[in-house]
């Protein structure tokens, strides 16, 4: 597995904007990193992001954040 594996990566329309936009919560704290019209396009630029800041962090000598964000699941009654 690689390390940006380990990271929740997804893409979310934004009706204001009218555009996709790619987020990754435990690497990008502030939001949205990319955007794009079509959500594929996002989603490849938002892997290519991630990539390149685990291997910042890496090089620089940093610890990756622990990966925490997960995609939420469905309630399940009790």
């Amino acid at each position: 597995m690689k390390p940006e594996d380990r990271y929740l990566k997804f893409v979310r329309w934004a009706e204001e904007d009218g555009v996709y936009v790619g987020h990754c919560p435990d690497l990008f704290l502030w939001g949205g990193i990319c955007h794009a019209g079509h959500e594929e396009e996002v989603y490849r630029r938002l892997c290519a992001l991630v990539a390149e800041e685990i291997d910042e962090l890496q090089r620089g000598g940093g610890d990756l954040p622990a990966p925490n964000t997960r995609p939420m699941r469905e309630a399940v009654p009790a």
